[in-house]
């Protein structure tokens, strides 16, 4: 309505301006200035109104939207998307621990397997040793020198199942030179 009201406004500008036209045309000297005059200030008005209403429909706008955000539906809303955000974080935050925990306690695990593979190899070796000691006197030099290499080379390899094959030769050794 306010839009048909300042269009209606500046046609009539216009039309104000084409009579200013005609009557400087015919030459009347005096009244061309006057309506001149009108037609500026119809501009105005319409301008003027335009731009009240379009402040006041914002300033509408404005009202509508703080009273919609402050509306009681709204701040529930609100609420439940915060809670739900929260959930999601605390979701998140649990899985990158557990994932987190699971990483550490299999890093200290492969550890304490490590550590006790060492110390498995070490009593398996310190076992092999002392059967071969035993076994010095009875074996020629080069069976034992050949012995003791394969004793050391399994040993530089972490060969647990080298070392077991390599006791378990020495036990049959020492069983037939028992019998």
């Amino acid at each position: 309505m306010i839009i048909k009201l300042a269009l209606l406004l500046v046609c009539t500008a216009f039309a104000v301006f084409l009579l200013v036209d005609f009557l400087l045309w015919l030459a009347i000297a005096a009244l061309p200035n006057i309506l001149t005059q009108v037609g500026i200030a119809l501009f105005i008005l319409a301008a003027v109104l335009l731009l009240s209403a379009g402040v006041f429909m914002i300033l509408k706008l404005i009202l509508t939207a703080l009273s919609t955000y402050l509306s009681t539906q709204q701040r529930l809303h609100r609420r439940l998307l915060f809670s739900d955000a929260k959930q999601q974080q605390l979701k998140q935050l649990f899985y990158f621990r557990s994932v987190q925990l699971n990483y550490f306690n299999d890093l200290k695990r492969k550890n304490l397997l490590r550590a006790n593979n060492k110390a498995h190899l070490k009593a398996l070796s310190a076992a092999i040793n002392k059967d071969l000691k035993q076994l010095k006197k009875e074996l020629s030099t080069v069976h034992y020198q050949q012995l003791q290499q394969t004793h050391q080379q399994c040993l530089k390899q972490h060969d647990v199942n080298a070392l077991l094959k390599l006791q378990s030769d020495i036990a049959t050794l020492n069983l037939t030179d028992d019998v």
